[in-house]
């Protein structure tokens, strides 16, 4: 893990198109602000950790009829 100070107004730049700047500190809170495409998908790790888990429970869900069902839509001759 790289670790770097910043003061307030500074920033951290990754690659080419994602700059991390701090906006303010309020005793143990920071405040960041993400420039970075539109493509580029931004969570907080909590949220990021659950949308993880969402999709690993709806993986677990899908049957195997529904997957074959699926295939003999595409396919009506298997």
């Amino acid at each position: 893990m790289l670790v770097l100070s910043r003061k307030s107004k500074e920033a951290i730049q990754i690659g080419d198109n994602i700059e991390i700047t701090i906006l303010s500190i309020e005793g143990d809170q920071v405040k960041v602000g993400i420039n970075a495409p539109r493509h580029v998908d931004i969570h907080r790790k909590e949220v990021y950790l659950a949308i993880q888990e969402e999709n690993n429970e709806a993986v677990k869900t899908v049957s195997i009829d529904a997957i074959k069902g699926f295939f003999r839509t595409i396919d009506p001759e298997k």
